[in-house]
């Protein structure tokens, strides 16, 4: 984890602030920091990457963090009687494993018990910018027992999740892996062959003073640890380099396309997997982005344009049976269904998507996970492939999903994705399906099945 920037009273409000927007639990994160920082201007870089780490941090450790925060002590100083107060949803959420206390602690409170627990901070480290009230409650913080918590509550997951997790791993592992989901992930980069080759962006990222080396699995990877800022490096700017966890880069990989193939991105969100399914193209050959958002499209134009690929064409849809899927149908050599999830795989990156979902929406996602599948499987023409994935962590929206398509449709039958990488030289064995976990492989949590359309 990169230092802290000290502690004063205005990142200490600031991160309330942050909190308590994110506490509600009703837009990811992200935005909620996007919004924030652009309402208050006066924050400069250290003041936005101190309410940055302090707000992930207490979403990481929610449930230990809250039974910690409720632990009785003196009186509240003003400035905590006055900041926002824990939003309903972030209790229903955990229900009665939320707190220990009659009331639940306020984000302020949550803030400054995460700088000493988790960040470590001293009382004297806090000096000036806090009250003495404030010190003399964190003293009584040390007081509480962590033992005291449930299996799920001790590794800051909902009880549903915990059950799922035990039930697919066993409880031992299922520590582990979260463990592992609960830690700040490192930036993995992608580097474009087109531009720069792999040693080459080391040598100058590490010129650069960064710790950078080379992924274990992906071809084109790079991971630097902790989290610097590329926007404006002239790698980045150039097209070189692209953001993109490693797990994401071994899904391209899958999908395999060759040079003038017509290939689909039928989820390209972002755009990330369709730059790299682009770079494996050369540039040739014709691949198609779909989504359903306008938005993401919008934001995938600067990506494109950095990029340098010109065989790339974005297009918006309607749902999944939009007319331009049936135009296309039967003539694709390869497709990629990178399918909405509950996406519990990006903890790491995104630790509030394991509070703003209930474990009704696995099936709600299984669901839709069915209709895209079923609708993408259109677009593969004869001898072609489908490869369908997620970054979900849960039985019922990978393996299910996949298990009851093949029931539903002999043509395809899978092909063992450790056959399909060790064909291209990567040293990656999950078995028939790719199954990646941070605690094993350093990435963030993915699923891909390889299946392939009989050529009759």
């Amino acid at each position: 984890m990169d230092a802290l920037p000290t502690p004063n009273p205005l990142r200490i409000d600031a991160a309330t602030q942050a909190l308590g927007l994110a506490s509600a639990f009703t837009m990811p994160a992200d935005q909620v920091l996007h919004q924030l920082f652009r309402a208050r201007r006066e924050l400069g870089p250290l003041d936005r990457a101190f309410a940055a780490e302090v707000m992930y941090a207490v979403l990481r450790r929610w449930r230990t963090l809250n039974a910690r925060a409720s632990v009785p002590g003196p009186g509240r100083d003003a400035a905590d009687a006055s900041s926002f107060a824990v939003a309903p949803a972030a209790n229903d959420v955990l229900g009665s494993a939320a707190g220990t206390g009659p009331r639940a602690p306020t984000p302020r409170r949550l803030v400054l018990v995460a700088l000493t627990s988790v960040f470590g901070l001293s009382a004297r480290a806090l000096e000036g910018a806090i009250g003495r009230n404030d010190g003399e409650w964190l003293a009584a913080t040390h007081a509480f027992d962590p033992a005291t918590l449930s299996p799920a509550a001790a590794l800051d997951i909902p009880d549903w999740l915990y059950a799922r997790l035990c039930a697919r791993f066993g409880e031992t592992e299922t520590a582990a892996l979260v463990s592992a989901l609960n830690q700040p992930a490192p930036l993995d980069l992608r580097v474009n062959p087109a531009k720069i080759d792999r040693a080459a962006a080391l040598q100058r990222l590490s010129a650069h003073g960064l710790d950078v080396s080379e992924t274990p699995y992906s071809p084109f990877g790079l991971r630097i640890e902790g989290r610097p800022s590329l926007g404006r490096d002239p790698l980045y700017e150039s097209g070189s380099i692209e953001v993109q966890d490693e797990g994401s880069q071994l899904l391209a990989q899958l999908v395999a396309p060759k040079r003038r193939e017509m290939v689909v991105d039928f989820c390209a969100g972002a755009g990330g997997k369709t730059l790299a399914l682009g770079a494996l193209m050369q540039s040739t050959g014709r691949l198609y982005a779909f989504d359903v958002s306008a938005k993401r499209l919008k934001a995938f134009e600067p990506r494109l344009k950095r990029s340098g690929l010109s065989n790339v064409h974005p297009q918006l849809l309607a749902n999944e049976a939009d007319a331009r899927v049936k135009r296309l149908a039967g003539k694709i050599d390869r497709v990629l269904v990178d399918a909405p999830c509950t996406g519990l795989g990006t903890l790491r990156r995104n630790p509030d998507m394991k509070w703003r979902q209930p474990e009704s929406a696995v099936a709600e996602m299984a669901s839709k996970q069915a209709a895209i599948l079923a609708s993408a499987a259109r677009l593969v023409k004869p001898g072609g492939r489908l490869v369908y994935a997620t970054c979900s962590l849960l039985e019922a929206e990978n393996r299910a999903v996949v298990d009851a398509f093949l029931a539903a449709n002999p043509a395809f039958t899978p092909n063992p994705a450790n056959a399909v990488l060790a064909g291209l030289g990567i040293g990656l064995d999950t078995g028939p399906w790719l199954e990646l976990l941070p605690h094993r492989h350093g990435t963030d949590g993915f699923f891909a099945a390889v299946l392939e359309r009989a050529k009759a």
